[in-house]
């Protein structure tokens, strides 16, 4: 080999989107290159523009642009393929530069902005001339345009100035074109061929966002301490850009699509909060999309690697659900070597409660356990035989899991001093110990019938590896004081106590927001408080449990340690945009005591806005639902340009309120309009059907191409028979089930990638952003 090429991600986007026939050249012209760059069937020759931008012929009509990069450490010459061209598309105006703020090889197309924009700029493109292209009459004419009117528009940009965009990490070659858009079209031209830094500068700017506003949650998190003389050192610039190393796999990298992209590339911003050490537990938040799990994946991958030899799972990668747990397990594969995926331990979190149970339980005496239904039931049947009537099953079920078990206690004097903030109507002391003795009676009438919730089982589990963990640190404080000498002599008969030690060096925690208090007590017990413990990925806008846990509580502090990611990578803006009225002027805390918030947050894509459909009864909601859908197929299965077909199964999903709900549209849609569908639940879908159909909650965590909201009505979103009888008597628990609809409705709106669709009949729910909305059937 002579030289080493990388792949620049653009230029992968773009070769993931042709036809296979030039995939096919292209690894040939990637062979050839590597073992001989100047061989003449590649006709390499630099473009007039820019001296360290090169043209290589790929074949008769496409052209690959490679950047010079240096040398790498052991002398081998390093080349940067920064796009892949029709020869016709290639022009002497291409340019690359180092970012003065991330310090990336950054790559600047101006054939992708628009004609009006470049001619106000006074820019004309000239093609670069193709001495070994067929012949061609004459050179591409730039397009004809009409004059400008005599009162130029008012640039969208006003109040900007050279200096600011500069300051932000705007391309240079792009800062004066940016001011001189005048309408959100010209912008988004921009935008799309635009470095990322530039693109998510310009479109913060574009939708309002202020220059300070810009440099703090976007300019700041991506920025890099550089050497002097950066500008100039591609070799280190290469280092710092993402790209995919070309190698004999090239041909599978390019098979898998853009997915395979989504699943690797780790933002400027993501890789910092990857690769830093940090000195206690640390925390990354962001809205949907925008790569939390991600960077909790290339966590593992990190910690992974920087581990000693061995062969335990000094690593646990937990999340709240089995589905999610089996996706985190199939996508860390991808990232990862076998040999150290096997470091890693991937449990959900009940799973790993239920492991530390059947460690101290004597075999035959485990409890079986009881869902949260059941369980109301048995303390609805105590309530009857004590003749309550001053307190209903479902406020008492409620201050069980989220104070008694939710701070551990074990006596009615601490449930006496118990601190009930966040729960609603204060409780007298009298009525505490009314309280207790019901809920007393409650789980003896559990402990007889030999059941437990999961809700226990947790906090039994997080009381067993607290005690753990105070063996741990009494060992060490008697070796610490004796000098570090043999304790056996002081330990008790048994030996396991000479070889305990916390279970994990290092916890990665995903979808964090919807764990218990007892869930974080039981982690804060396993890994020994330190550097790089405790790495954790949430967003309680996406709670959808109702468990408010304030983490220095628990022994957590994340203080000085978070991060914040706003760029969304799933779902277009028009979607984020009604997304985030769903949850707007609804305060929501920061596990920490603070407040977050979705200022900033936003995406690069773009598509069609949300569609409302008010129907009359529900046969016409099924009916037009069916209807989207099987547009929905044709659109999808649309040939692409190589003539291949793509399957739609699982493409497509619609969401609804309850399971009883989700049985009654796959019946009638499969049953009235003939189309399959799969039924998501807890070990993911169900069937081989081509929509999948679950609850919100079933939705956390995944994504689909177009989705559908069905039954958005009122009383049904939220349910008014489950909120109504709060509004007066407890109007903080009111809120609170108001708020955890919201919060599902945002989580399920949110798994949508390109296509959104919202229906109800009867009235619609007051949740829904509605107001000035022009989708099909509004008004009806």
């Amino acid at each position: 080999m002579t030289a080493r090429l990388s792949l620049y991600q653009k230029a992968e986007n773009e070769l993931y989107k042709m036809d296979s026939s030039v995939k096919t050249k292209f690894y040939d012209f990637c062979h050839q290159f590597r073992r001989d760059p100047d061989h003449p069937s590649l006709d390499l020759k630099p473009l007039k523009g820019d001296g360290r931008i090169f043209r290589a012929k790929i074949d008769r009509s496409y052209r690959a642009l490679l950047a010079r990069a240096g040398v790498s450490a052991d002398g081998v010459q390093q080349w940067l393929i920064v796009a892949v061209r029709h020869r016709k598309d290639v022009y002497e105006e291409l340019s690359v530069a180092i970012n003065r703020i991330t310090g990336e090889i950054e790559f600047v197309d101006l054939g992708v902005v628009g004609q009006s924009v470049l001619q106000r700029a006074g820019l004309q493109l000239t093609p670069a001339p193709d001495e070994q292209a067929a012949p061609a009459a004459e050179p591409t004419p730039a397009p004809v345009v009409a004059d400008q009117p005599p009162t130029p528009a008012e640039p969208l940009l006003v109040g900007c100035t050279p200096e600011d965009l500069r300051r932000l990490g705007v391309a240079d070659a792009l800062i004066d074109l940016a001011l001189t858009v005048t309408t959100d079209e010209e912008l988004d031209q921009l935008i799309a061929g635009a470095p990322r830094l530039t693109a998510e500068v310009l479109t913060g700017l574009g939708s309002g966002m202020s220059v300070e506003e810009v440099e703090r949650e976007i300019t700041q998190p991506a920025s890099t301490e550089l050497e002097p003389g950066f500008e100039n050192d591609m070799a280190a610039a290469l280092t710092r850009t993402a790209v995919t190393t070309v190698d004999d796999d090239i041909r599978n990298v390019l098979a898998e699509g853009d997915f395979r992209a989504w699943k690797v590339y780790l933002h400027p911003t993501q890789r910092k909060i990857v690769d830093r050490n940090y000195s206690g537990p640390a925390r990354v938040s962001g809205g949907p999309g925008t790569g939390k799990t991600i960077v909790a994946l290339h966590r593992v991958a990190r910690l992974a690697a920087a581990l000693p030899p061995g062969h335990g799972k000094p690593i646990l990668l937990t999340t709240y659900t089995k589905n999610l747990t089996a996706d985190l397990r199939s996508r860390l594969t991808s990232l990862m070597d076998p040999a150290l995926l096997s470091r890693v331990d991937i449990k959900h979190i009940d799973q790993l409660a239920q492991s530390v149970l059947n460690e101290n339980s004597a075999p035959g005496s485990q409890r079986s356990l009881i869902t949260d239904d059941a369980a109301l039931d048995v303390l609805r049947e105590v309530l009857f035989e004590h003749d309550e009537q001053r307190w209903d099953a479902e406020f008492l079920f409620d201050e069980w899991e989220q104070i008694v078990l939710g701070q551990s206690l074990a006596t009615r004097q601490d449930y006496f001093k118990a601190r009930r903030a966040g729960m609603g109507r204060a409780l007298s002391r009298p009525e505490r110990a009314v309280i207790w003795k019901l809920l007393d009676q409650f789980t003896l009438r559990l402990n007889g019938l030999g059941r437990e919730t999961w809700a226990q089982a947790a906090e039994r589990a997080a009381r067993y590896e607290m005690e753990r963990a105070r063996k741990i640190q009494l060992r060490a404080e008697r070796k610490r004081d004796i000098g570090g000498g043999d304790l056996t002599h002081l330990d008790d008969n048994s030996s396991a106590i000479r070889y305990l030690r916390h279970r994990y060096r290092h916890i990665v925690v995903d979808e964090a927001q919807d764990l218990s208090p007892a869930h974080w007590k039981m982690l804060r017990a396993m890994v020994a408080p330190g550097s790089n413990d405790l790495f954790i990925a949430s967003d309680t806008h996406q709670r959808i449990y109702d468990r408010q846990v304030t983490l220095s509580t628990v022994g957590i502090n994340i203080r000085g340690r978070s991060s914040k990611l706003t760029l969304s990578y799933r779902t277009t803006q028009e979607i984020l945009d009604q997304a985030a009225k769903v949850v707007r002027g609804v305060t929501y805390d920061d596990l920490d005591d603070g407040t977050e918030t979705l200022n900033g947050y936003h995406s690069l894509l773009h598509g069609p806005a949300p569609e409302y459909v008010a129907c009359d009864d529900w046969t016409d909601e099924i009916t037009q639902l069916a209807e989207a859908l099987k547009r929905w197929r044709e659109e999808i299965m649309h040939p692409a340009e190589d003539g291949t077909v793509r399957d739609p199964s699982g493409t497509m999903a619609v969401c609804v309120a309850d399971g009883d709900m989700a049985g009654r549209v796959a019946a009638d849609l499969e049953l009235k309009h003939g189309i399959t569908t799969a039924t998501l639940t807890k070990d993911g879908p169900q069937g081989s059907g081509e929509v999948h159909i679950g609850t919100m909650h079933r939705f956390k965590g995944l994504e689909y191409q177009k989705l559908a909201v069905v039954g958005a009505s009122a009383g049904i979103l939220p349910r008014t028979a489950v909120v109504e009888k709060y509004e007066t008597s407890d109007p903080k628990r009111y809120e609170r089930e108001l708020k955890k609809s919201r919060n599902q409705l945002f989580v399920a709106t949110t798994r949508a990638r390109d296509a959104l669709r919202i229906s109800w009949h009867g009235r619609p729910s007051p949740l829904l952003p509605l107001q000035g909305q022009k989708g099909s059937g509004l008004g009806k």
